[in-house]
């Protein structure tokens, strides 16, 4: 494994650096689409997306960076215990298209959370975040997530632990406040205190966690918003990078929180409403470079589904799949595509067609595209 470790991170650094390293790096992993990427991504936060559980995999990125160039990705929370004593590969491999794509971790130990942003960064990760915002019941019996909110100064030391071991960002997710706390200076100490240990980029989510009684789709619905907090914490600590987060809709709601904020990170709009991002190269990032059509986005996913599909095909885990991989586990990501425009329905339809995706037949895509050719712009 340290074999294995040193040779991916010697690749990564020949992309990261533009020398002949890319060919290889590529021919590790399954075919991505034929690139709609155009330059080397900017690395910046101005706008992202959100880490979620179920969603935000490697397919679902790579999807998303087929519609923006720039956008920070962040991967589902992988916890210190799966790459400590799992399958690292399985957890940590993706395709160099996803950059810059950040590697979301959770874990309340030092040393274990350490190992694991070493182990990330080796992978070829921009960024190591560290999950103190989710308020799930089985986040908590493994002591991390929202409930380390209580606990300023063990996440302090986590997040020193971690900069000591890596030379990438390790910035905080977490919440305004947990259950009875919160009010905006239990978020401030608990900022100030993660900020002493050099923490500079802090992630907010603009609710608090209800730790007991609420699930975790009810503690993104049913505490309320309090934007106010965040471009509070901006004035208050001008020199770290806040980065707002929860219930970010539209342009305009963007728009208005930057000017108080350094970025916005969408959540499940986002994953819904996927064409949203489409103008956001230009508009954030000051690309010239045009949007991809969604025409476009659809064909160039098709190589690297047809990779995924083909018998026997490594995986981006490393292992050799036995028989056909679902279909489904691409195409869910795409189902939002057409969001807004006539017959999106009929798309979301034909991409859920049951026999079609159990026979892995990836031209339902196409199909799909040809229903809705007159009501795309």
């Amino acid at each position: 494994m340290v074999a294995r470790l040193g040779f991916r991170a010697e690749i990564v650094n020949r992309y990261n650096t533009g020398l002949p390293g890319n060919t290889v790096l590529n021919s590790l992993l399954p075919a991505a689409p034929a690139s709609l990427a155009g330059p080397a991504p900017v690395a910046s936060r101005r706008v992202s997306v959100a880490p979620m559980m179920d969603w935000t995999d490697r397919h679902c990125r790579l999807f998303h960076r087929q519609i923006t160039r720039h956008t920070w990705l962040y991967t589902e929370m992988v916890t210190t215990g799966a790459l400590l004593h799992g399958d690292v590969a399985r957890h940590l491999d993706f395709s160099a298209e996803e950059h810059p794509v950040a590697l979301q971790l959770g874990g309340s130990e030092p040393a274990d959370l350490a190992k694991s942003a070493k182990l990330g960064e080796q992978w070829g990760y921009d960024e190591i975040n560290l999950n103190c915002g989710c308020p799930s019941e089985r986040v908590q019996k493994g002591a991390f997530g929202a409930c380390l909110m209580a606990e300023p100064a063990l996440v302090a030391d986590c997040v020193k632990a971690m900069r000591d071991a890596v030379s990438i960002d390790v910035t905080v997710k977490h919440r305004i406040g947990i259950d009875d706390h919160d009010e905006y200076g239990f978020m401030r100490d608990f900022v100030g205190t993660v900020a002493d240990a050099g923490c500079r980029t802090f992630i907010v989510h603009a609710r608090s966690a209800i730790l007991k009684g609420l699930s975790p789709k009810e503690n993104r619905e049913i505490p309320p918003l309090r934007y106010e907090y965040a471009h509070r914490l901006k004035r208050e600590f001008p020199h770290l990078e806040i980065i707002l987060n929860g219930g970010i809709k539209t342009i305009a709601d963007i728009d208005a929180h930057l000017s108080h904020v350094d970025g916005v990170m969408l959540g499940r709009e986002a994953y819904h409403n996927p064409w949203l991002m489409a103008g956001f190269d230009s508009r954030y990032y000051g690309d010239v470079q045009a949007a991809p059509s969604r025409s476009a986005v659809i064909h160039a996913m098709l190589p690297y589904i047809r990779a995924q599909l083909a018998p026997g095909a490594a995986s981006l885990d490393g292992r050799a799949r036995g028989g056909q991989p679902r279909l489904n586990s691409i195409t869910r990501h795409m189902l939002g595509l057409m969001a807004g425009l006539p017959h999106a329905r009929a798309f979301r339809q034909m991409l859920s067609d049951s026999k079609r995706l159990a026979a892995g037949d990836p031209t339902l895509l196409i199909d799909a595209l040809d229903r809705m050719q007159l009501s795309i712009p």
